[in-house]
């Protein structure tokens, strides 16, 4: 099967073609918001972070902004900084320099302040818009298109229908060469031994296993106990009575045929030469798990809600079901799919699967999502250590 997207220098295919705009810091963040406001196409990535951060943190956001510069949404990207923050722009750019898109970088100190900064932003930009403005789409197979999938605000339809049809899609997409990427830690707990049956690597499994056991002892670290305080709120009002039960309804999502290829640490990009169905360490939060899966090189996000939610992405297009008739009726403006049909009878399971799968295949090429059309372009970066 044959998508249309925009081919990159290092052999990766876009669905999008997005000049991003990459802040090194959040003292970066104002300057880096006012360039991509006066250049057409440009889109950037507000943030708190990249600067008196240690460690596997600093660690982290380097790998998240970067990835997100390397992922083939992005056609170019300009990084702009303080020049004195811990994550110098020189660095990240260098590291998206890797992929052969155009890629600069300035900063505000050495430009003289946020006027010359701006106005330097600008020019490099605009140079930049008008190489992205000539690309053309070109057919490209299906085994280039990487998937992150996501649930978030879940109700009890969300496990019985939208996850499941999820996992008939991603089962189809993996079936055909391309990869899935299962993610939120958090909601595989009381059905993560489930999931490790489906890891043929020991290894990888292991891997797996210990991550899920990282997250509960760093809640129990600081006093809380995931297994009393999870679902949320919001979740419980939805009917979820369990975390057990939410995570039974949220591996759904991951299909039933397809074998775990690996467990990748947050932001990990998913290995070339060893596609299939992945588990990303990400947290439950739903826009810092979507943030981590695009900066693994996911172009493309399907997102199951019960109770409905607006989100969207700066670079990756995100498509909304929901297994709940009246979400869709009360929050349509916002989701794409009505997976509760099958609920009422109108269609089957299989049936909201393969409708799962061609909106996947229409929004990759070209097609745009509700959170795209309302312009909602969340980013956050998870946060595992503190900042001194």
């Amino acid at each position: 099967m044959k998508l249309m997207g925009y081919q990159r220098e290092n052999g990766t295919y876009g669905i999008r073609n997005h000049l991003l705009i990459i802040p090194a810091s959040v003292c970066a963040v104002e300057v880096s918001n006012r360039i991509a406001q006066k250049v057409t196409g440009a889109v950037s990535l507000p943030h708190q972070h990249g600067c008196c951060q240690m460690g596997a943190d600093f660690r982290q956001t380097i790998r998240t902004l970067t990835g997100f510069g390397c992922n083939p949404n992005v056609g170019a990207v300009l990084v702009v900084g303080l020049g004195c923050e811990g994550i110098q722009p020189s660095q990240v750019a260098e590291e998206i320099k890797k992929t052969g898109k155009p890629v600069e970088f300035i900063t505000i100190q050495a430009c003289g302040g946020t006027t010359k900064t701006v106005t330097q932003g600008i020019i490099i930009a605009e140079k930049f818009a008008k190489i992205l403005s000539s690309a053309n789409r070109v057919p490209f197979p299906i085994s280039h298109l990487t998937l992150g999938m996501e649930c978030g605000g879940s109700d009890p339809t969300s496990g019985i229908v939208a996850n499941p049809g999820i996992g008939i899609a991603s089962d189809r997409l993996v079936s055909l060469g391309g990869s899935s990427i299962l993610s939120e830690t958090t909601e595989v707990i009381g059905a993560e031994h489930i999931l490790a049956e489906r890891f043929p690597d020991a290894e990888e499994r292991g891997k797996f296993l210990t991550m899920v056991s990282n997250v509960e002892k760093r809640a129990l670290a600081v006093g809380e106990d995931l297994r009393g305080s999870q679902p949320t709120p919001g979740n419980i009002q939805g009917g979820l009575s369990t975390i057990e039960e939410k995570s039974l309804g949220c591996m759904h999502k991951a299909g039933h045929s397809a074998p775990f290829m690996g467990a990748l640490e947050y932001g990990q990009a998913v290995p070339p030469a060893k596609l299939g169905l992945y588990f990303m360490d990400t947290p439950g939060e739903d826009i810092d798990s979507i943030t981590g899966m695009v900066a693994g090189g996911a172009q493309l996000i399907v997102f199951t809600t019960g109770r409905g939610t607006p989100t969207g992405c700066p670079i990756a297009p995100v498509i909304k079901i929901t297994g709940n008739p009246q979400t869709f009726q009360t929050m349509e403006e916002n989701i794409d799919i009505n997976g509760g049909k099958v609920i009422q009878g109108e269609c089957t399971l299989d049936d909201l699967g393969e409708e799962i799968f061609k909106k996947m295949i229409s929004v990759a090429n070209g097609e745009q999502t509700k959170a795209e059309k309302l312009g909602h372009k969340e980013f956050g970066i998870y946060r595992i250590g503190f900042t001194f």
